[in-house]
């Protein structure tokens, strides 16, 4: 695993995103392969979030990220060639996404940094109340100084004004802070915008290889944060 720069500062700050890096998505992906009876359901239509999340972005336009979430479903629908989940049936499923436990990693990981002496922030596209909803739920709320959602900005990740408006807002520099995700797409988001970046390297995920490499690099967010603690 990659070790720290000698010309980069230990972060003070701590953005952590939550879905699949802090929380295990398991239960929403086998609950949406149910609905639609096809395996590979959860994929299609979390793609097409995050995708149509970025539609909005770079169009200039923004609707809440369960309301894309939602019509996401139809979208998967239609493209798998299944009949469109009724209302009621949407509704059930993005409730789960506010659920999800913990990985089992997660905890000890979250106690390791905040005994070190870092702040910590969750740092999410999800609206600010299924943000603290899903830390208050996964039991984790209590790791947190605070939840950052992109509502604010109205723009989503890994748009850089998001990652540069979360630094303004907590007050440091962006060297000063540091993204961990298990997204390649949100790490060189981050990067991209002047802050350091940790990868979680969950099963399925990836680094975007034309992006910079991350300072760290570990398979679980206790791995990560031994690396930042040093």
């Amino acid at each position: 695993m990659p070790k720290p720069s000698p010309s980069l500062p230990q972060p003070r700050v701590l953005l952590l995103d939550v879905n699949e890096t802090l929380l295990d998505m398991s239960p929403l992906k086998l609950a949406v392969g149910k609905a639609f009876g096809e395996k590979r359901a959860f994929n299609q239509w979390f793609g097409l979030l995050l995708q149509y999340s970025l539609v909005d972005t770079v169009t200039t336009t923004f609707h809440p990220f369960s309301l894309i979430a939602d019509a996401a479903l139809d979208m998967a629908a239609d493209m798998l060639k299944k009949k469109r989940l009724r209302p009621a049936q949407k509704k059930k499923l993005l409730a789960l996404m506010t659920r999800l436990p913990a990985h089992s990693d997660v905890p000890k990981g979250l106690q390791m940094l905040l005994d070190a002496g870092f702040s910590l922030v969750a740092f999410s596209n999800s609206t600010q109340l299924m943000l603290d909803e899903q830390l208050r739920q996964a039991d984790i709320i209590h790791y947190f100084d605070r939840g950052l959602s992109v509502d604010a900005v109205q723009l989503y990740k890994p748009h850089p004004h998001t990652y540069q408006a979360a630094v303004q807002a907590l007050g440091v520099a962006p060297a000063d802070a540091a993204l961990l995700a298990a997204h390649g797409w949100d790490v060189a988001g981050a990067l991209r915008a002047g802050l350091q970046a940790g990868f979680v390297a969950r099963p399925g995920q990836t680094l975007y290889p034309l992006a910079p490499r991350p300072t760290y690099m570990g398979e679980t967010l206790v791995e990560v944060a031994r690396q930042l603690i040093g």
